[in-house]
């Protein structure tokens, strides 16, 4: 048994309120996803170890912006809650820490509007596909710039980015 799985039977054992609000069948996609991210990452990304020591329900992906790219070794945080409605509700995401990128899809307060996080989602997607379309969104970009309505958007919103009504209009990154 490797030494992640101990300890995350361990965090099961010493925390079951963690999962008083998840169905058995939503702990174990929890449970599922989180091994496999831990297990087979996608390509720049690491499950942040320490982040699920006390909750199974907030996760951090360290990320490394892709080689050939405008982020090409810079690196970020990813910030995954998951409500009790989860998988059919989508995760909240966003980017934490002290290096937001900057991105036309991307706020400086770390919210994306990536429409798998909205509407878009199905709980055919995971958290291994989200991390996937994030660092297709970052690898394709051309011109590092917020989104032209970043100031106005960053002083009105709410503090979950899935509270936003995003008007998904830019295809180009």
């Amino acid at each position: 048994m490797t030494k992640y799985r101990q300890c995350l039977l361990k965090l099961f054992s010493v925390f079951p309120s963690l999962f008083n609000s998840f169905s058995i069948s939503q702990q174990k996609r929890l449970q599922k996803e989180l091994l496999a991210l831990q297990n087979d990452p996608p390509p720049g990304m690491t499950l942040n170890e320490k982040s699920v020591q006390n909750t199974i329900t907030q996760w951090i992906v360290d990320m490394e912006g892709a080689s050939g790219t405008l982020y090409e070794g810079e690196k970020f945080q990813l910030l995954f809650k998951f409500s009790s409605r989860y998988p059919f509700d989508s995760p909240q995401v966003m980017f934490t820490g002290d290096n937001i990128p900057v991105h036309p899809h991307v706020y400086s307060n770390g919210h994306i509007c990536l429409s798998i996080l909205t509407e878009d989602w199905s709980p055919a997607l995971s958290v291994q596909s989200v991390c996937l379309s994030i660092i297709s969104m970052l690898s394709s970009c051309k011109e590092k710039r917020r989104p032209p309505d970043n100031s106005f958007y960053v002083r009105t919103c709410n503090k979950n980015p899935k509270k936003t009504k995003w008007w998904y209009h830019d295809d180009t990154c």
